[in-house]
């Protein structure tokens, strides 16, 4: 009776193994989810910015771009891999190196990241919604947006403002409760449509002269000294950079690959990533230079290359064209949003409160807190420096995938004892000290604060892309050496 009571703290339906009939995820699902990941305006602007600075170098962003892959390939095999063979998300996997206890706790670092970014993301979605109101009240009729009730603002915000954020967040709470399955469709729909947008405007700009787009293309690549030793630095900065736009979703990624059928289709899926960034940066970067191209034909003398699809529209004055590009914004950042904010989110939320909370009403307490921080985020959270406290938070993701990696791997040698993981009695293989593994505590602050100096430290800030890295790689030497037997 007592075991019974025990289980019942911490089992929750959408915690325990995925039935294996809901094991349906194949590569192809995971090339849509990397799409995903890099299909938004933050990653566009990312990769158009890294050809911006690196004076459009092919070899170094392109070559950086692909060692990025890789990392994130190799790591997200060795976290995804054990999900996808147990059924069961990263935060319940948690429990065997930190503790039953100590994984809710640890595991909450999690939500608070994704939910604080959650709240930013949709933020900046509603802006591209109040756009497109806007456009509509205007074409309408032109003196409605100039009337009072347009003109009244509370909290930094006025009526098209307020419609937009609380109208954004609660199609996407709505929409991304559902269930995964259904989760699943909208990935791949959204993919597939972003990809079909980019096309689209790639053969806009192609056509409009395509003698003169592909030679400005060409013309502005540099394909010289491939090989020179000036290119390494570069390289590893941009490898680091890129690597670290993806780091927030490959602590998580175990909540995606415990859908997938097989260990085989896990490793095609996430190759698939390579060519994810080689396909959106050739879009990406063809659309901005010839965009660039054309633009600098007018009068308007334009003294930087526009690397942010809603600038670059700002300057092109097609209603049409305006239109779409905001429909294809809104769709690929409510995308992103799901994947690396709102569900691993919504694990880490039940997984802290596992008898009260499910898949629905945790989506419900995300985006209650997810509205909040959106309202005050351009008056208030900006400007106290919120990000730099949200970034600290993020450097405990690096030590924890390495203490996971390691005791799954090294110490458990892939195993796994699964009635334990549930359990709250005191003799079980993960309760450890009061539910909390002391070994794996200390080799998470240890590797804390390694990955957080390079963040507060201004003589380490250079390795700040490499922070996961360097987090993961000490907690895990250091969890190896005090959990062995």
């Amino acid at each position: 009776m007592n075991q019974q009571k025990s289980n019942k703290t911490l089992i929750n339906w959408d915690l325990v193994t995925v039935n294996p009939s809901n094991k349906n995820w194949n590569w192809k699902d995971l090339f849509c989810f990397w799409g995903v990941g890099i299909q938004s305006v933050i990653g566009f602007s990312l990769i158009a910015s890294l050809y911006v600075i690196y004076d459009l170098n092919t070899f170094v962003v392109l070559f950086g771009t692909i060692l990025a892959s890789l990392l994130v390939y190799f790591f997200s095999n060795l976290i995804g891999k054990p999900s996808q063979k147990f059924g069961l998300p990263f935060v319940v996997l948690l429990r065997s190196s930190m503790g039953v206890r100590g994984a809710q706790y640890v595991g909450f670092l999690r939500s608070i990241v994704g939910i604080f970014m959650f709240g930013i993301q949709t933020y900046f979605l509603s802006k591209a919604l109040g756009y497109l109101l806007r456009i509509l009240i205007f074409s309408i009729d032109k003196t409605l947006l100039q009337q009072e009730i347009f003109l009244i603002f509370f909290i930094g915000l006025n009526i098209i403002d307020w419609i937009s954020i609380v109208v954004s967040m609660a199609l996407q709470v709505i929409l991304f409760s559902i269930g995964m399955n259904y989760n699943k469709k909208i990935i791949n729909i959204s993919a597939i449509f972003v990809y079909s947008g980019m096309a689209l405007f790639f053969f806009i700009v192609l056509l409009s002269d395509v003698k003169f787009t592909v030679n400005a293309f060409l013309g502005a690549l540099s394909l010289e000294n491939f090989v020179n030793k000036s290119n390494i630095i570069p390289l590893i900065t941009v490898s680091g950079t890129l690597f670290a736009y993806f780091s927030i979703v490959i602590l998580s990624f175990g909540d995606f690959s415990r859908y997938v059928e097989n260990e085989n289709q896990l490793k095609k899926g996430n190759l698939t990533l390579i060519l994810n960034l080689i396909i959106f940066s050739f879009f990406a970067l063809f659309i901005v230079i010839g965009a660039d191209a054309f633009l600098k034909q007018s009068p308007e003398n334009i003294e930087k290359i526009l690397t942010n699809p809603t600038d670059i529209i700002g300057k092109l004055n097609n209603l049409l064209l305006t239109n779409l590009v905001l429909i294809f914004i809104i769709i690929a950042s409510a995308s992103t949003n799901l994947i690396a904010n709102f569900i691993p989110s919504q694990y880490s939320l039940i997984n802290l409160f596992p008898t009260s909370l499910s898949f629905k009403s945790s989506g419900l307490v995300i985006g209650l807190i997810g509205l909040l921080i959106g309202v005050f985020w351009l008056t208030v959270l900006s400007q106290i420096g919120i990000l730099s406290i949200i970034d600290t938070i993020g450097a405990f993701f690096g030590p924890i995938f390495g203490i996971m990696i390691c005791d799954y791997y090294l110490i458990r040698k892939g195993n796994l004892i699964n009635k334990d993981i549930y359990s709250l009695e005191k003799n079980g293989s993960y309760y450890f000290s009061g539910g909390w593994h002391i070994k794996g505590t200390y080799s998470l602050f240890l590797g804390f604060v390694f990955s957080a100096s390079t963040i507060w430290n201004p003589n380490l800030i250079f390795l700040q892309s490499y922070a996961w890295i360097i987090g993961a790689l000490i907690s895990s030497i250091t969890y190896y050496f005090l959990a062995k037997k």
